[in-house]
């Protein structure tokens, strides 16, 4: 709840800004800039709304209504990466891999941090197309080098793909963050990861 609030507030706050510098730089409008300011502040409200009658179709397994909401939060926001996030998931699940990782790429563009869009391309693509999918995972275990199941799953897709030396660093990276993931390392690399 408090993280929906301050992404809320951090996207308002942005779509205010950006608001009133194109204003001020584009429409040489005489209506005052607190007018467009607070235009931008309903767009963003409306925005947020969109997104929570997106989550609530994808609860209710309406996939059509979800797409459908997100698409109209990036008509009202392009910049949404929670939209475009959404949207993948949705497409995702529809089978439209193609449609899902470039809606997943979109977020990312927007915000390459954003763990949410990285885990879930990197889980679409463990089969389809490893490398990418361990380049998502050695970045979320970048910003984030605590997490010790990241760093487990990158072991083990880097396993798969015959990379046992990057494997057992990642490994051990796991056992330093928790070790009680050690019990969860493959036994081949239980002995080099517990020195």
């Amino acid at each position: 709840m408090k993280r929906t609030r301050l992404c809320t507030g951090l996207a308002t706050a942005a779509a205010v800004a950006t608001g009133v510098t194109v204003w001020a730089i584009h429409s040489p409008s005489a209506e005052p800039s607190e007018s467009k300011a607070a235009s931008v502040s309903r767009n963003a409200q409306s925005v947020d709304a969109l997104l929570k009658s997106a989550l609530q179709h994808q609860i209710q397994q309406d996939s059509q209504g979800a797409a459908r909401d997100y698409r109209h939060a990036l008509e009202l926001d392009p910049k949404s990466k929670r939209a475009w996030y959404g949207l993948g998931l949705v497409d995702q699940q529809s089978g439209r891999t193609a449609d899902a990782r470039a809606d997943f790429d979109k977020a990312l563009e927007i915000d390459p941090h954003f763990m949410s869009a990285l885990y879930s391309e990197a889980y679409m693509l463990r089969t389809s197309d490893p490398g990418r999918a361990i380049e998502l995972l050695k970045r979320v275990a970048a910003i984030d080098p605590k997490a010790a199941g990241t760093q487990l799953q990158l072991g083990r897709l880097l396993t798969e793909n015959n990379r046992k030396g990057e494997a057992e660093a990642a490994f051990r990276d796991a056992v330093a963050a928790d070790p009680k993931a050690l019990s969860q390392v493959p036994q081949e690399f239980r002995d080099a990861v517990s020195r």
